[in-house]
């Protein structure tokens, strides 16, 4: 919580000092559209994540089973732990810093430098440098997610849809499914190999269904989102969307 907060702060300051401003320019605050922004795309994203576990029951024998051991604690420890984890990176990544650079290097540079930088950083977060291959399919995958996320806020100016998505992603499958760092949550497998199948077509299909669903449907939603302007300085009135007048800047 101390990180969070710290990071908030720090977030504050350099708004403040770069223009007289505040964690507005985060879309930080509350409204009913955004709280509806953040439960029509983390269900969505949830939905999509989940499939991807329903497919593997229906290729295969793998099957989940309630956790004898889950508890409230279980699950407010995990929800925390994920809550902790996506605003400390979607703060680093697609805060302040990201902010800036959109009004100083335009929408579609700004993404994609966020993107980049988003894909480097799970190297580390996952331990996987020096395994080129590895680090090759992390940094396309958590690379594309980034985009979105990116895109997320560039279309609102708000880190409600990043976030919304980002932890929806990461809680179905943590803490619904048992994959990840935590170990097991509410539903557990009932085989300790987990999924396996002979065929090659069937893995892809299992492993990249579920992502490349959450890529394609979220984008189309947030395309449909109308464009919030974007606030700069007075006298002008661009917006950070792609190929525009804000990638001049």
């Amino acid at each position: 919580m101390i990180g969070i907060l710290v990071q908030l702060a720090i977030s504050w300051l350099i708004a403040w000092l770069y223009e007289k401003n505040d964690l507005r320019v985060l879309g930080f605050y509350p409204t009913k559209a955004r709280i509806k922004d953040f439960l029509v795309f983390f269900l969505i994203t949830s939905v999509c994540c989940s499939s991807g576990f329903f497919l593997k029951m229906a290729f295969s024998d793998l099957r989940y089973e309630l956790n004898p051991n889950v508890s409230l604690g279980l699950i407010a420890q995990s929800l925390w732990w994920n809550v902790r984890s996506v605003l400390f990176e979607e703060l680093i990544f697609r805060g302040v810093l990201f902010y800036i650079l959109i009004k100083k290097i335009g929408g579609t540079k700004a993404l994609v430098c966020s993107s980049v930088a988003f894909g480097i950083y799970h190297w580390f977060s996952f331990g996987i440098i020096g395994n080129v291959s590895q680090m090759v399919f992390v940094f396309l995958l958590t690379g594309t997610m980034g985009l979105l996320f990116g895109y997320g806020y560039l279309k609102t100016l708000s880190l409600y849809i990043p976030v919304a998505i980002h932890l929806g992603w990461n809680l179905t499958q943590g803490l619904i499914f048992s994959d990840g760092p935590l170990g097991a949550g509410i539903l557990i497998p009932t085989v300790a190999e987990g999924f396996r199948t002979g065929s090659y077509l069937v893995f892809i299909v299992v492993f990249l269904f579920p992502m490349l669903s959450t890529l394609l449907i979220n984008t189309i939603l947030v395309k449909q989102k109308r464009q919030v302007d974007f606030p700069f300085p007075k006298g002008q009135h661009a917006t950070p969307g792609f190929g525009g007048a804000a990638d001049t800047l």
